[in-house]
């Protein structure tokens, strides 16, 4: 048994989406005539990732907006000036602000998911926006007649949803994206609202038994955008002194970027319990430089010092283009990576003797 690998979930979009999408948003091009597009794109992508070798693909979110609004795409009683996301580089994101209740997803993660199972045969991997992070959608002034306390519990029913339609169309495994956490630290170095965020993402994990939770995962990162981060300068081990109380039988660790890996490895090791598998960051989709699978092995080799070789795992450090669009990186690059991603991981499994 190798160790295993895993794409963390969003691909850049071809060219001809990205040209789509802005002629939708323009008007020029009606919704069927992008959806045909996405669809499209959505097939390329498995493909690719079956030409890599990858044992577990993802539909790279093809078809959505970005991996936190995709579930109110449509929804009314929206408002534009919600939470604005500060990016290192200067740029920012801003995320809209609800303004009535009661608060129900319009896009569900399975829709995405069943239309990537049609065109394979292989597991596929279905990433779902974690709660915390559409918890920043209620604004600070509360909302007259819904609570935010009646908002949170709307909210983990929504979630909750989603991750069972995700289980029960056939995902071989849910991966919350969580990359808000360490973001919280950031926007409250006390911890409060990490905490908090801890508290609402285990009322929705905490509903599912343990053999459904080995099938869920959570991610966390600096965030990726544009080559760019929102939290990359927060201690990475305050987050992972909490992030680990998750009740989920996987985590995926961005940590090909941080400059002190071997610190970031002690922390989690510090924090490992039996049966739950980690999965580390060993490329960066914010560097343009393709890793060879040599570094990639000793990436994993690194880890394997500090994790114990049945409980580790393998993936990129995030997504490759978590908002639909960001074109810093190539698709080219992209699946160059993954692929000495996977080579990588290979060797290094064969050195351990696996």
């Amino acid at each position: 048994m190798s160790i295993p690998t895993e794409p963390i979930g969003s691909l850049p979009r071809p060219r001809a989406l990205q040209d789509a999408l802005a002629d939708h948003a323009a008007g020029r091009l009606s919704a069927a005539e992008l959806k045909k597009l996405q669809d499209q794109a959505v097939v390329d992508t498995l493909a690719r990732l079956e030409q890599t070798g990858s044992p577990l693909l993802v539909d790279g979110d093809q078809a959505k907006p970005d991996t936190i609004t995709y579930p109110v795409q449509g929804l009314t009683g929206l408002a534009r000036d919600g939470v604005v996301i500060p990016y290192a580089d200067g740029h920012t994101r801003q995320l809209p602000r609800l303004t009535t209740g009661p608060f129900r997803y319009q896009v569900r993660a399975d829709t995405y998911l069943r239309a990537a199972l049609k065109h394979t045969e292989r597991p596929v991997k279905q990433a779902v926006v974690a709660p915390s992070a559409l918890s920043l959608l209620y604004p600070a002034d509360g909302i007259a007649g819904y609570s935010r306390e009646a908002f949170l519990s709307d909210l983990a029913n929504e979630s909750e949803a989603e991750i069972r339609a995700c289980l029960d169309a056939g995902a071989h495994r849910v991966q919350l994206d969580f990359t808000e956490g360490r973001l919280a630290l950031k926007l409250d170095p006390s911890g409060g609202v990490l905490d908090d965020f801890i508290t609402l993402n285990n009322k929705v994990l905490g509903r599912f038994s343990e053999k459904e939770r080995n099938r869920l995962g959570v991610h966390t990162s600096p965030g990726a955008d544009y080559d760019s981060t929102h939290s990359l300068d927060v201690d990475y081990a305050e987050l992972l002194l909490r992030l680990f109380q998750l009740k989920v039988g996987n985590f995926y660790l961005q940590l090909a970027s941080e400059p002190d890996p071997e610190r970031v490895l002690k922390t989690a090791a510090d924090q490992l319990r039996p049966g739950i598998r980690v999965f580390v960051g060993v490329t960066d989709p914010l560097d343009p430089t393709v890793e060879t699978p040599e570094e990639v092995r000793d990436r994993v080799l690194l880890a394997a010092n500090h994790i114990p070789a049945d409980q580790l795992g393998t993936c990129d450090d995030d997504g490759f283009a978590p908002y639909a669009d960001d074109t810093s990186t190539s698709r080219e690059v992209a699946f160059a990576k993954i692929e000495a991603r996977i080579r990588g991981t290979e060797i290094a499994s064969r050195d351990l003797g696996m």
